[in-house]
């Protein structure tokens, strides 16, 4: 059987991030969706999901799971087999983006934690003709609900907190594939371009018509793009 296929989500995201592509995948090869709930740090979760993982893996992150994809490469390099880097960025947030965050957590102090989702990152989290999908918004309604208050709070303060990973990015060194939606507003994609130009041999793909969420939004094109991936010689 192929290396095994570890997935780590976004913030909010549960297993139903990856839906599409452990049904997929899971007939070839071990898929696993990491843990990444429960520490406030993007170095402690990063360990926390090497500690459970298995020796080496093909290693795919959206978002917020980009930014954990690149501190296990930090940490430990020869275990990672390949990497998919989807819908993210190595670089830090402005401090607009740092302000917007915090805003989102004081909603969540005023008692307003689903309206995070339902009222401000919905309209961000997906491309514009896609709000109508009323099985899609479900989805990341629901997976906002089985996330919790509790473990958003210590995700958005591993991201506060987080370092550039930018530095990381010529350390790869293995097949990489960097995708992103071209209507992804959260991280343009600027941000999968610059990382792709800083690893060598990376592989760019950018999805006409797809959000943020590509893997929900546009499964067959991600699973097509992940399968060349997976099959690329290590």
């Amino acid at each position: 059987m192929s290396e095994p296929l570890l997935l780590i989500p976004g913030l909010m995201c549960t297993a139903a991030l990856f839906a599409p592509q452990v049904e997929a995948f899971a007939g070839g090869r071990q898929v696993i969706v990491a843990d990444h709930t429960q520490s406030g740090s993007m170095v402690e979760i990063a360990g926390q999901i090497l500690a459970a993982a298995p020796p080496r893996f093909a290693l795919a992150g959206l978002s917020m799971g980009v930014y954990l994809s690149l501190e296990i490469v930090a940490q430990a390099p020869e275990r990672v087999t390949r990497l998919a880097l989807l819908d993210g960025k190595a670089r830090p947030d402005t401090a607009e983006q740092t302000a917007g965050r915090r805003t989102l957590l004081s909603m969540a102090d005023e008692g307003r934690f689903m309206e995070i989702t339902t009222g401000v990152l919905l309209q961000r989290l997906v491309a514009p003709h896609r709000l109508a999908d009323v099985g899609l918004r479900d989805t990341i309604i629901a997976m906002a609900a089985d996330m919790g208050e509790a473990a958003f709070r210590r995700q958005m303060h591993a991201i506060v907190t987080r370092r550039d990973y930018r530095p990381v990015l010529g350390q790869v060194n293995c097949p990489t594939l960097v995708l992103t939606g071209e209507l992804d507003v959260i991280t343009p994609p600027d941000c999968a371009q610059e990382m792709a130009a800083g690893i060598a041999g990376a592989q760019l793909e950018i999805l006409h018509g797809c959000g943020h969420l590509a893997t929900l939004e546009a499964p067959d094109a991600v699973n097509a793009a992940l399968a060349g991936w997976l099959a690329r010689d290590a």
